[in-house]
């Protein structure tokens, strides 16, 4: 079938919208009618080439619609059946998998590469294959996608809502609430407020945390960081410091997560003084490729035993997650329209990345 999609043909260049050529689902592969598509911060990293891609590529990651039609063998799902794509696929057997850790699951090697799991393509524009982000390729009205990479959903949910938990929402809330172990009493600081560090705040809340501190020098986004559940907001790490400091009475907070648009190894120093004994920092934010030198105290490490953890999707279990944060969110426990800044069509893609980088979007949302 023919459909639209916005693709990235070289590192730097802009996202292009094209008339492209999709083919049927192969066996285990559904095809999905989109409703609607982020506009995360990962498929920027595609742009400036901080994350490795063969091009060209149909962009998006983040996304929910309806089943159009299914692939031989596939059983999990019917047409018409509503569905949020994850950016990271669980086959369900693989030792990650089966050892609780879905989200390291062998299938999700190699997502951004292009490629569909049997080594083939869906896509194709200009007598070429392209590339799906993370197997999905939610910057189209259509898509095929492994029968793995969805989660179905209760009919009558907001399809446009539900997209954020493809991605945003559940590696936020899930660094805050599995990867950091935040607690009831905990202190937590939050650094950068976007599309993740946003819902790190409300996972922060969530576990019950006292204080919650977010970090952002965009003063909108501290604004909006209080909305969704900070208690102090600080413009800047160092300014941060000083409120853990007095709320904690020198304690310091128990978890500092790192949000920012990219991670820099000149960060993770500043982030583990915002920790006391025992504390945790998280690393959800992307580094570029090249990024292998980070400063900090190994002093530290040993006589306060901090730590230093990575998070991927937030160690979240996109099968058991994504309905829970869905059903949070229709008890009013987790905002989800709240997130959304402002709505675009596909063919402004390019205008809804330049208000990410300009600082005036918690979350873009391309409606279809």
């Amino acid at each position: 079938m023919r459909t639209t999609a916005a693709v990235l043909w070289e590192p730097g260049g802009k996202w292009e919208i094209e008339e492209v050529e999709l083919d049927s689902p192969n066996a285990g592969e559904v095809m999905v009618e989109l409703t609607a598509s982020g506009l995360c911060h990962s498929d920027e990293h595609l742009v400036t080439g901080d994350l490795p891609a063969v091009l060209p590529m149909v962009g998006g990651h983040e996304g929910a619609g309806r089943v159009i039609e299914v692939g031989p063998g596939v059983t999990e799902l019917e047409v018409g059946d509503p569905v949020v794509m994850t950016f990271l696929p669980s086959c369900g057997r693989c030792p990650y998998c089966n050892t609780g850790r879905p989200n390291l699951c062998n299938d999700g090697a190699g997502a951004t590469l292009g490629p569909q799991l049997d080594g083939t393509y869906r896509f194709h524009a200009r007598g070429e294959d392209l590339g799906q982000m993370c197997l999905l390729g939610t910057f189209a009205r259509h898509t095929v996608v492994p029968v793995k990479s969805t989660v179905k959903i209760d009919e009558g949910f907001p399809l446009d809502l539900a997209a954020l938990v493809g991605c945003g929402v559940t590696t936020g809330f899930g660094s805050a609430v599995r990867t950091a172990d935040l607690r009831a009493g905990d202190t937590a600081v939050v650094i950068g407020v976007g599309g993740i560090g946003a819902n790190a705040v409300q996972g922060a809340r969530a576990a019950g945390c006292r204080y919650v501190v977010a970090a952002d020098p965009v003063e909108h986004k501290r604004e909006r960081a209080r909305e969704l559940g900070a208690t102090h907001v600080a413009a800047s790490i160092d300014e941060a410091w000083e409120i853990v400091s007095e709320v904690t009475r020198g304690q310091m907070a128990e978890a500092a997560i790192l949000c920012t648009g990219v991670a820099m190894g000149e960060d993770l120093q500043p982030a583990l003084q915002l920790v006391g004994k025992r504390g945790r920092v998280v690393v959800t934010a992307l580094a570029r490729a090249e990024e292998e030198t980070a400063s900090l105290s190994l002093l530290d490490l040993t006589l306060y035993e901090k730590q230093i953890r990575g998070a991927l999707f937030g160690s979240s279990a996109a099968q058991f997650d994504i309905p829970r944060l869905l059903e949070m969110h229709n008890l009013g426990q987790l905002k989800l329209r709240e997130l959304i800044t402002r709505e675009y069509s596909l063919d402004q893609v390019n205008e809804g990345y330049e208000d990410m980088r300009s600082g005036r979007n918690i979350r873009g949302l391309i409606r279809y």
